[in-house]
């Protein structure tokens, strides 16, 4: 049986560790099902919403009305900027025009998903999709479930939506209209697998594949192999580990300890011997919304014992070696 739209949504949100419990986010909405859906699922899932709609003036009345709705239907602030001549440019003025209000999500679904991997295909040979979670604070909890999905739930909410009705002659409306019907003919899969291209996957260099590859192979009791980058890989028997440098966006950390792991927070993370939140440390040491679920974190089997700048768990001191660079 299929789980109800607001549960798989926070399933996914809880997988990728975007929102907090109950914490706060500002829902960037245009007024469509998509950001009206993820507006209302997210107020129903317990987490503290607001909205803020931005209005690029581009469509002249029909984005007057637009930011009406928004503000009228689902409270959100209104912000105008000067238009801009691509899709790309406008959502980068979206981005930085909302920075101030940190933890943003947005309404990209699946079908969104899919239509922006096959458009890099063709323009530029990339797989590369939209980000789960981008680096400036925005996050994407639709990515899950389809542009479908989302028009069924608003319409089963009695929830009024906008249509944008310049959508059909952009790039995606050409490739929803007249491209994915031509690919949907050619293979029933095409959707499911043109979507999971746009995985956040990492891809190894080959040479480095090749070497990891060698090393899981050797009968050796044990068997190192540099990786480059000050980093140097250690088979001991069925075990392996990762030992020397890591460098977490402009943080280095070095330890000599090979049982040590860098990530990012999580729900619930408190220090170690502590009983004091990691999320409540970053806020006392005035780390900007916008950074904090991208501060790395290093854990030993589990528990937090290093917050790199800010806090170092009881009996942990000097074990890590962290320096900040230029972000």
């Amino acid at each position: 049986m299929t789980k109800p739209l607001p549960a798989r949504i926070e399933a996914f949100i809880h997988a990728h560790a975007l929102v907090e419990p109950g914490g706060s986010v500002t829902c960037l909405v245009s007024g469509g099902a998509d950001s009206t859906c993820l507006w209302h699922v997210l107020r129903e899932l317990g987490y503290d919403v607001s909205a803020v709609h931005v209005n690029h003036g581009v469509r002249g009345t029909a984005a007057d009305a637009d930011a009406e709705h928004c503000a009228a239907v689902l409270g959100a602030r209104v912000i105008r900027v000067r238009p801009a001549a691509t899709e790309a440019a406008l959502r980068d003025l979206r981005y930085s025009a909302t920075e101030e209000f940190g933890l943003r999500a947005t309404g990209h679904t699946a079908s969104d998903q899919i239509e922006t991997v096959l458009y890099r295909i063709v323009a530029s040979g990339s797989t590369r999709g939209i980000k789960v979670r981008r680096e400036d604070g925005v996050v994407r909890p639709l990515l899950d479930v389809t542009r479908e999905e989302t028009a069924a739930y608003c319409a089963e909410q009695g929830l009024p939506v906008r249509v944008d009705a310049t959508n059909p002659d952009t790039a995606r409306g050409l490739i929803r209209d007249e491209i994915l019907p031509l690919l949907r003919r050619l293979h029933p899969g095409a959707d499911a697998n043109l979507r999971a291209l746009g995985d956040e996957r990492p891809r190894l260099p080959r040479s480095l594949e090749a070497s990891l590859v060698d090393l899981l192979a050797s009968r050796a009791g044990t068997k190192g192999v540099d990786l480059g980058g000050g980093v140097r890989a250690v088979r001991e028997y069925e075990t392996v580990r990762l030992e020397g440098t890591v460098a977490w966006g402009p943080w280095t950390l070095e330890s000599e300890r090979s049982d040590l792991e860098v990530r990012a927070r999580r729900p619930g993370d408190h220090l170690a011997g502590r009983r004091k939140k990691v999320q409540d440390l970053l806020v006392d040491a005035k780390v900007p919304r916008a950074e904090r679920d991208t501060w790395p974190v290093v854990t030993c089997a589990g528990e937090v014992i290093e917050v790199p700048g800010i806090a170092t768990a009881p009996g942990w001191a000097g074990v890590v070696t962290a320096r900040r660079g230029a972000a």
